[in-house]
């Protein structure tokens, strides 16, 4: 087995907070060595492992030390404690030109940068003529960075950056600089490095750039590890979470709830409160080979099976209605039986009823059903049960937004 390109073994990076500059000063001449801080972790026993040829997306809100990590994996900072082993030769685009002394000319600052990572002037020698061609700033490249334009600026890092041939690319936001032709080259060196079996570390807040190059991500929250998976998979449930505007633990306390809890159980004798007509007692649903499932894969045929007690038979006919939500409680798809034109049972006791989607076309994520029972008409609420059922669709990036239409190209 190959030696893993990068081993991040049980990382944790504390900051120390102080309420007011004099509470640092007590706590350094503190003969008894009182506390008069805080402390914010920034990672949290972080543990993962990147084989080399790699390409590895990082996801997290603002805050959840993505940028942390980054550093210590470029050896900007040292963590509070764990170990770290990376084989190879780092280059990171992360803070663009960071390393740039402002009063140097482009090719000192080439040199500068060549130094501070390690490579000689010699070797820099080699590759100058690469950079300046790929920064393409003309006789700037002789001026002070000082009279630089921000398009200027950002070219030359990033050429500095991208040329000094790494073993493992650190990238932080940092491809879409410059104007579009530049962009254009960017994202060919982007991908000329995937194929040359570079191993990569992609951070990006554009979810769908994640989905495009990544076939793994991390997803990090409050500076720990969430999840570590399949990118459509842990994109997808890192979306939902931040459209649900749920803390992570309720969020992932949600999704492992059991609604089935809330209803009656059929080896249970059946009560219904006084002058209740119907209760909806369950909803379960089956793959095409007749399995039961909670998560749905993209296209495949579904078949639910809603199950509901008739307390009064009196109302004669009642109309089921089936609602899909998003996490969001956004409303993709409604269907009853009158506007199809069906009648469900309505005998004294346990009924069924099923529904069929053939080809279950919505985008990955997590939904929820709601089902309800109505009078004749559709417009009397007799019961109805919100997120009866959650579920989560699995889905490869083939397309965006939240269905995937039948279509053809040519």
């Amino acid at each position: 087995m190959n030696t893993p390109a990068v081993v991040i073994n049980n990382i944790t990076k504390i900051y120390k907070l102080y309420e007011k500059p004099s509470d640092r000063f007590k706590e350094a001449f503190s003969i008894r060595h009182n506390h008069h801080h805080k402390e914010f972790f920034a990672l949290d026993n972080v543990n993962f492992l990147i084989q080399p040829g790699e390409t590895v997306g990082i996801v997290g809100r603002n805050g959840s030390g993505k940028s942390t990590l980054l550093k210590i994996l470029t050896g900007v900072l040292t963590p509070s404690s764990g170990t770290i082993m990376i084989n190879g030769k780092v280059s990171a685009l992360l803070e663009l030109g960071a390393g740039f002394n402002m009063d140097f000319t482009g090719i000192e600052n080439i040199y500068l940068n060549g130094t501070i990572m390690n490579i000689s002037k010699e070797e820099m020698t080699k590759r100058i003529d690469d950079i300046i061609a790929y920064a393409d700033i003309g006789d700037y490249i002789n001026q002070p960075v000082r009279t630089y334009s921000s398009g200027m600026f950002v070219r030359l890092a990033f050429a500095v950056a991208i040329n000094v041939d790494p073993d493992i690319l650190i990238v932080d936001e940092a491809l879409a600089v410059g104007d579009v032709r530049f962009q254009l080259k960017c994202m060919e060196k982007f991908v000329e490095f995937m194929n040359q079996g570079k191993t990569i570390l992609f951070v990006s807040h554009d979810i769908n750039s994640i989905k495009r190059f990544c076939n793994r991500t991390i997803w990090l929250n409050n500076g720990k590890l969430i999840m570590d998976g399949d990118t459509d998979e842990v994109t997808d449930k890192y979306i939902d979470f931040i459209k649900s505007e749920k803390p992570i633990e309720l969020f992932f306390k949600q999704e492992d709830a059991s609604v089935e809890d809330n209803f009656y159980k059929y080896d249970k004798e059946i009560k219904l409160s006084e002058g209740q007509i119907a209760d909806i007692i369950d909803l379960k649903m089956y793959n095409q080979q007749g399995e039961e499932i909670s998560d749905i894969k993209h296209g495949e045929t579904v078949r639910l099976k809603i199950i509901y007690y008739v307390n009064d038979i009196s109302m004669k006919e009642a109309v089921l209605g089936i609602a899909i939500r998003s996490v969001d409680d956004e409303y993709i798809c409604g269907l009853n039986t009158k506007l199809d034109s069906f009648d469900i049972s309505w005998k004294k006791g346990l009924n069924e009823c099923t529904l069929i989607y053939n080809k279950f076309n919505l985008t990955g994520g997590s939904y929820y059903f709601d089902a309800a029972i109505f009078d004749k008409t559709a417009t009397v609420n007799i019961e109805y049960k919100s997120k009866i059922k959650s579920f989560f669709v699995k889905m490869d990036y083939i397309a965006e937004g939240v269905v995937v239409l039948n279509h053809k190209w040519f």
